[in-house]
């Protein structure tokens, strides 16, 4: 288990066990990879991130991922793998995340993203992520880095 702070300094727990903060998370973060870039979607509010958000009323998470990436992007998941899950303690209550990986294959436009602008690709992710205001502060904490250290073993 990790534990650090993230960028609006409260205190984050990170593991790459099964679920071992809850069996039923109720948000889902996801690491998008399509034809050899990374997937990312740019938020209205927050910047550029990879695509997530909560999970709805009678859904599990791996379905919370998978609706998503296809809103925020418009791509469809080709291959889905369970990262791990991190616990944020926040000024507005807690976060259980899931985190996960995805294999794209169709990424499709469509006229609607909802809260973003749509599907951002990257062959290679900015070193300095942190510094780097075009990006939403989901991409500047540990979770990131070491979310992309399992994912390498994935494609």
């Amino acid at each position: 288990m990790k534990t650090f702070y993230d960028f609006y300094h409260n205190p984050v727990r990170l593991s790459f066990e099964d679920h071992p903060f809850s069996e039923e998370p109720k948000h889902v973060w996801v690491i998008c990879r399509y034809k050899e870039q990374w997937l990312l979607t740019k938020h209205k509010d927050r910047g550029l991130e990879f695509p997530g958000g909560k999970v709805e009323e009678g859904e599990t998470a791996e379905e919370a991922a998978v609706r998503e990436v296809r809103e925020e992007t418009g791509a469809e998941i080709s291959q889905l793998s369970y990262i791990g899950q991190y616990h944020v303690d926040g000024k507005g209550g807690t976060v259980v995340k899931n985190v996960y990986f995805a294999i794209i294959d169709v990424l499709d436009d469509q006229e609607h993203y909802f809260e973003t602008y749509g599907p951002v690709l990257f062959r290679h992710l900015p070193r300095n992520l942190k510094g780097n205001e075009r990006f939403s502060f989901m991409m500047k904490d540990e979770v990131l880095p070491e979310c992309l250290k399992r994912v390498e073993s994935f494609y």
